[in-house]
């Protein structure tokens, strides 16, 4: 009869400890870093690609003064085009800057008193045949040779008066106002960009009058 043979059982196999070195956990360091390193380029990729924020429009200068003739204000705004907004320019899009100032008297029984309210409109529209700019502002344009001194044209204004002798008298303050009029884009265009924030050009100051002499 022959002889049972032994069943050969499992042998137990202990398992590595965590974070020991070995080839193992080379392999599992190296993915792990390359897993990171793949979700940062991918996030960066992702803010490249997303809309740009909204440009900063600064108005170092507002000043207001007291003539013979009433009120008149000068002011000085910065801001370069955000680069959506120039490259629409550049395809034909002409854009339009709006400067607005307003007289108020204060009232604490009821809302205040508008007393005299004006707005000027530049229109910045690029010629392609010439590769110039013209700046149009009522009746009057001009034309220049770059961006940048066409912008500097429609930034800043001296002597806009604002009010008569009677308005500089009654008033207490002064609301200003100045943004890029999206209102006057072509339609398709203003339906393509919707809210996006590197078109929001704008600033507002308020600027409490002295009493008249």
């Amino acid at each position: 009869m022959p002889s049972a043979r032994p069943i050969d059982r499992p042998r137990a196999v202990r398992p590595r400890p965590a974070g020991r070195g070995g080839a193992s956990g080379s392999w599992v360091t190296g993915l792990s870093w390359r897993v990171w390193r793949l979700c940062g380029l991918w996030l960066i990729a992702l803010l490249a690609a997303a809309p740009g924020h909204a440009a900063p429009v600064e108005l170092p200068r507002l000043e207001v003064l007291r003539t013979e003739q009433g009120l008149a204000i000068e002011f000085d705004a910065r801001f370069d085009l955000p680069p959506g907004v120039e490259d629409a320019l550049q395809k034909g899009v002409a854009l339009h800057f709006v400067a607005e100032a307003e007289l108020a008297h204060s009232r604490w029984y009821w809302r205040d008193k508008r007393l005299a309210q004006v707005r000027r409109t530049w229109r910045l529209a690029y010629q392609p045949l010439t590769l110039n700019y013209r700046v149009s502002l009522g009746g009057l344009a001009q034309t220049y040779g770059t961006l940048r001194e066409a912008l500097r044209a429609v930034q800043r204004l001296s002597a806009w008066r604002i009010g008569d002798s009677d308005d500089a008298q009654e008033a207490d303050y002064l609301e200003f106002r100045y943004w890029l009029d999206l209102d006057q884009l072509p339609r398709p265009l203003l339906i393509s960009i919707g809210s996006q924030p590197e078109w929001s050009l704008r600033i507002e100051r308020t600027i409490l009058l002295p009493p008249a002499r």
